[in-house]
């Protein structure tokens, strides 16, 4: 995937956090299932912060979009053999984010909801 595809992605999904603020690790934790090189890390926040998406302060990042994942149009699930990009157990189905700038997964079903912020 190119730099340019992880930091679209990587806003869409910072767009669509539903805690309204959250410690700047817990972002990267979300983060982490898109890239974890740090440059793109940082590209991400930065780009996210300068297109008003969040705004940081003091190691808190509150989320400025009130858009969420709807799961039953947004999260898609598929069968098959995949390792979840949050934890990497094994998973035999896969959930799938459904974002404008592309498809985040596989994810366990504990883990998509951390990614989304439903836990």
């Amino acid at each position: 995937m190119a730099e340019d595809d992880r930091v679209d992605l990587g806003l869409a999904l910072l767009e669509r956090l539903e805690h309204e603020s959250l410690p700047l690790p817990a972002v990267v934790d979300r983060i982490e299932t898109i890239t974890t090189d740090p440059a793109v890390t940082r590209t991400i926040l930065d780009e996210a912060e300068l297109r008003g998406i969040i705004d940081r302060d003091d190691g808190i990042v509150r989320v400025k979009s009130r858009q969420y994942v709807r799961f039953e149009e947004q999260v898609i699930t598929k069968e098959g053999e995949f390792s979840c990009r949050r934890c990497g157990a094994g998973l035999s189905t896969g959930h799938f984010i459904k974002l404008e700038a592309g498809e985040l997964g596989p994810f366990g079903s504990s883990c998509i909801r951390k990614v989304t912020g439903r836990e």
